[in-house]
């Protein structure tokens, strides 16, 4: 093969590879080009009717000042691994809407990542869920099932399935990496806010900081591929915890 065409075809590989915003800068991507970064995701709806969103506004006057069970313009993506090993378990968990510290509505998440890599979505993205404290009227909640987030950043499925259901979070909504945290790392968000003295030094130890970094730089390098703006590192704040 000349040499010519062999740079030709190498270049066309390459292109493939990087995806559809490979060629594409910044400022001119579309809605169509943000939606060609959606995975597949299998709807599994937990209930949450009129009475779960009236909890979950009462909930946000008591805990942020401002009564609302709408998310709007989500500004975080808070990463969590379950504690347990079945997708149906948590299911049930969040659909059961127990009370969780003496409160309702129960806790719930927007994403499920099983271990096999399905995605499933139980809330729609316009509801607030309450996955982590002082967050959650800005935050999107990404569950991953299992233990030990060790194993789960080591098994490639919902590794995959996971970075590129944040990414297309991140594309969709203009959410920076540097507010895709893990729940351990939530007091030092600069979105994090809460009226409950009692509560404002509360989460939870899954997903640190040294397991986060290892997220983002995975997620920082496929948002480079893809031509998503990764942004500036983080910028954490003192909890005083």
């Amino acid at each position: 093969m000349r040499s010519s065409t062999r740079l030709a075809v190498t270049l066309f590989v390459l292109a493939a590879l990087a995806g559809p915003f490979a060629s594409v800068p910044a400022s001119a991507r579309t809605g169509s080009s943000v939606a060609s970064l959606r995975p597949h995701i299998v709807w599994k709806p937990i209930p949450f009717g009129a009475r779960r969103k009236t909890q979950m506004a009462a909930y946000s006057k008591r805990h942020y000042g401002v009564w609302g069970w709408r998310l709007t313009s989500p500004q975080v993506i808070v990463e969590h691994f379950t504690d347990g090993t079945t997708w149906q378990g948590a299911w049930n968990t969040f659909a059961s809407n127990a009370r969780h510290l003496g409160e309702k509505p129960g806790t719930c998440a927007h994403f499920l990542i099983d271990t096999d890599g399905t995605i499933y979505q139980l809330v729609s993205l316009d509801v607030r869920c309450r996955h982590v404290i002082g967050i959650n009227d800005t935050a999107i909640g990404i569950e991953h099932v299992g233990t030990n987030a060790d194993r789960i950043l080591a098994n490639d499925r919902m590794m995959r399935a996971s970075l590129q259901l944040t990414l297309w979070l991140r594309a969709k909504f203009g959410i920076e990496n540097r507010n895709v945290i893990g729940h351990a790392e939530s007091l030092e968000s600069p979105f994090h806010h809460e009226l409950y003295p009692s509560w404002r030094c509360m989460t939870h130890a899954d997903f640190n900081h040294i397991e986060m970094r290892q997220y983002r730089d995975r997620l920082r390098t496929l948002s480079r591929a893809k031509g998503v703006p990764v942004g500036p590192p983080p910028a954490w704040v003192d909890s005083g915890c």
